[in-house]
């Protein structure tokens, strides 16, 4: 390999991880809802996982404890599902092209 083809791959994967980390900033900014027992349970995170909100409907204070709980842990892996979903969507565009199996430095 050609010591400015080394060059130019190295300053490619410096673009391509600064657009990562970037990536990843904004994936802070976005906000998903994990929602269970037909929406009477609602979680909002970021797609880093800061939960920002829990919302439970008042009719559910007056049921069973362990459902409530149950409706609660549920609406958390709605959230995180979604969350992991988004943060694939984002991530994929800037590893499109990459060879299968390619790994970055970070």
């Amino acid at each position: 390999m050609m010591k400015g083809q080394l060059a130019g791959l190295m300053k490619q994967a410096q673009a391509m991880q600064d657009n990562m980390k970037k990536a990843q900033d904004q994936l802070g900014l976005i906000d998903v809802e994990g929602v269970s027992g037909g929406g009477l349970v609602k979680v909002l995170m970021s797609c880093k996982n800061a939960v920002k909100r829990v919302t439970i409907d008042p009719s559910l204070l007056a049921e069973d404890k362990d459902m409530l709980e149950d409706l609660v842990a549920a609406a958390f892996n709605d959230a995180v599902r979604k969350a992991e979903e988004t943060s694939a969507e984002k991530m994929s565009g800037l590893t499109a092209g990459m060879p299968p199996g390619f790994k970055m430095p970070f």
